[in-house]
């Protein structure tokens, strides 16, 4: 998939990019390097790979590093609203702005 100086121009229109004739020429000097690694890559088979969660699974068995999901900090939402001028609920009131 080769891109063009339009696609290339259009691509920057859409990023909001002001890009000069020569780094547009250079972008798409890159842009098209980039598209052939992935079309090199597409014609690997990878059927029956399973995908890596991390690169360094291929080299060593990674554990995962989770912490344990418990409650860590208490409650403290009354505490917190005592300074709220208007708490209804347990819910902030705030004035209406938007009519």
């Amino acid at each position: 998939m080769a891109l063009t100086r339009q696609d290339v121009s259009r691509i920057a229109q859409l990023a909001r990019l002001e890009l000069h004739e020569d780094e547009q020429q250079a972008m798409l000097g890159q842009l098209n390097g980039f598209f052939s690694i992935v079309d090199q890559m597409s014609v690997v088979d990878t059927r029956g790979v399973e995908p890596l969660y991390t690169p360094l699974s291929a080299v060593s068995p990674v554990e995962l590093r989770l912490r344990d999901d418990i409650v860590t900090e208490s409650n403290d939402r009354e505490r917190n609203q005592l300074s709220a001028p208007a708490v209804e609920d347990g819910l902030y009131l705030v004035p209406k702005v938007i009519e």
